[in-house]
């Protein structure tokens, strides 16, 4: 893979834009200003996975050796340049879109998101339990951006909960997977500072809390059959999950949760999608 490409993680910038992809499925709209704001999450999201390696790229040499940069592929000052032009590119679009919508909170939102991320790659990481917060929100924050662009706001809301819960529970947990490259660097990660036990219990709250409210949504009937039928996949992949990082906080059954947890999450937001039909 051409390693600009690499650095954008696509998988993960791909992921990003289920959040205003399903927004628009939802609400039935997929007119052009969402599809503008697609590309603008992929661009943004990307550009926070440039500067994070940026950053990040002497604990890289130890946990993630073939990664663009500590691989020699990429200069750091090249992936700067990058990571800030990818981010510029989001701010554009951002207008753009506030612009036809004749709305600016899309455009503060992408601004904001930027910025944040910069910061995050630079000193927020580097906060234990902040940054985890940080990446969450900044996940979530997706879902609220689609909502915004569409005027709608309260089932995107629900949905940036649902996303800011996982994604804090398998930050958490990839700090644990990569405790020992962290401690060599010095980093203040969660796991780090108040150990595996305390780190794989919190971890765990914030996989069942979401995993067991999600099904109100059914009950409630904001959502169809099929929503409940495609969920109950998503629950047993989450309380597995949540069971097997309590028992073991290696490094190999970390990074499988973390997996599970990405898989849990994209089955989730299928059922979503088809609870809407």
């Amino acid at each position: 893979m051409n390693p600009y490409l690499e650095i954008l993680r696509p998988f993960n910038g791909l992921m990003s834009t289920i959040a205003p992809i399903l927004v628009g499925i939802m609400e039935k709209n997929m007119g052009i200003p969402i599809l503008i704001g697609i590309l603008a999450v992929f661009l943004s999201t990307g550009g926070g996975n440039v500067i994070n390696d940026f950053y990040d790229y002497r604990i890289d040499s130890i946990n993630r050796p073939d990664r663009p940069i500590p691989s020699g592929k990429i200069s750091l000052k090249n992936a700067k340049n990058y990571g800030l032009s990818l981010f510029i590119t989001a701010i554009i679009l951002g207008i753009v879109i506030s612009i036809m919508i004749n709305s600016y909170l899309p455009c503060i939102l992408v601004m904001l998101n930027c910025t944040i991320m910069y910061y995050y790659g630079r000193d927020l990481k580097k906060l234990p339990l902040i940054g985890n917060i940080t990446v969450a929100y900044l996940t979530g924050s997706c879902f609220i951006f689609g909502g915004l662009i569409l005027g709608k706001i309260y089932i995107p809301l629900f949905l940036s909960f649902f996303a800011f819960m996982m994604t804090l529970s398998r930050e958490i947990i990839k700090d644990i997977e990569d405790v020992k490259g962290d401690e060599l660097e010095n980093a203040n990660t969660f796991p780090i500072k108040y150990g595996l036990k305390s780190s794989s219990s919190l971890a765990s709250t914030f996989i069942l809390i979401p995993t067991f409210i999600s099904p109100i949504l059914y009950f409630i009937n904001i959502f169809n059959v099929y929503y409940i039928t495609i969920l109950l996949i998503a629950i047993i992949l989450f309380v597995v999950s949540a069971y097997r990082i309590l028992i073991n906080q290696d490094k190999y059954t970390a990074s499988k949760v973390s997996k599970l947890i990405k898989t849990g999450m994209f089955i989730t937001f299928i059922a979503f999608a088809a609870g809407s039909i």
